[in-house]
């Protein structure tokens, strides 16, 4: 059963007031990889699968000194690609994706990384929500990328009840204004890293208790 319009303007009231007090919290949240242009961003989104961004930076430069652009990935061996990898974890199954994606880029793309979200997901490696954070980040497209740290952000909320990153993606979008969506993701991955952590999340001093929903039932962590 769908909700009724006054349950609807009731919640995205809500989602307004979660939006302000996030902004207030994270006026600068932004994506923390470390990148110069879509390619860059490209490769180290791919990396980050399952490893965290810090982890991610500490590899990414000395990548780069050694393969500059798809054509420089596209031409080298998988060993020379996994030896630079290998610290990020998943290495050699990271280093045939970077390869095939950078093949695609050059023969498909001229060497240029697609700025849709259409072609992004042809690129092996690249789900939806890399897909999002390439869209948004290097190209300035709305989009609302969902780790795992904003889908937990987002289900304690009460902002959805589904564990699917993608249904998640889409109620967040229903409920957020568009030109709110890039910010808004790492807005949510910031709270979820310090405050809304997986373990121990610190609810009585969080300054979205109010206004969540987990916290409202006494279901407390």
């Amino acid at each position: 059963m769908k909700d009724s319009p006054k349950a609807q303007a009731s919640e995205q009231e809500r989602a307004a007031h979660i939006l302000k007090v996030l902004h207030a919290l994270y006026p600068d949240a932004r994506c923390s990889l470390s990148y110069e242009d879509a390619f860059q961003l490209l490769v180290a989104t791919i990396l980050s699968a399952q490893c965290t961004d810090a982890r991610v930076n500490t590899v990414t430069p000395f990548f780069f000194r050694l393969f500059p652009s798809p054509q420089a990935v596209a031409q080298a061996s998988d060993e020379a690609i996994e030896a630079c990898i290998q610290p990020v974890g998943l290495f050699r199954v990271k280093a045939r994706n970077l390869k095939k994606a950078c093949h695609m880029l050059v023969a498909e793309y001229g060497g240029k990384v697609p700025g849709t979200l259409k072609d992004l997901l042809r690129l092996p490696g690249v789900g939806r929500k890399t897909a999002n954070v390439i869209l948004g980040n290097a190209f300035g497209v709305a989009a609302l990328p969902v780790d795992t740290h904003a889908a937990r952000v987002a289900q304690r909320l009460g902002l959805t009840r589904h564990k699917d990153p993608d249904k998640i993606e889409k109620d967040l979008c229903a409920l957020f204004p568009s030109e709110s969506w890039v910010q808004l993701s790492h807005q949510l991955i910031q709270h979820g890293r310090q405050v809304c952590r997986s373990q121990r999340p610190l609810c009585a001093s969080c300054a979205l208790n109010a206004l969540c929903e987990t916290y409202r039932h006494g279901r407390f962590f």
